[in-house]
């Protein structure tokens, strides 16, 4: 699992997207981390956890070349 460090006026949503590339991936960011679930505006030095992302296979290639997600 990758850390991640704050800095002051970090947001759950603006880390999930600058760590995993997807605002949606905050809910499982705050799983990772349930100690700071309390915060919205996190102050700088707090180490996160940061899951790892869901590999994502795109709708566009032809079933054949989807293959399985791993």
């Amino acid at each position: 699992m990758t850390k991640y460090t704050t800095i002051a006026g970090d947001m759950w949503d603006g880390i999930a997207y600058k760590m995993l590339g997807d605002e949606a991936y905050t809910d499982r960011l705050m799983k990772a981390n349930p100690k700071f679930r309390h915060l919205f505006t996190f102050p700088a030095g707090i180490t996160l956890n940061i899951p790892e992302p869901e590999a994502r296979i795109s709708a566009e290639l032809p079933p054949w070349k989807r293959g399985r997600a791993v």
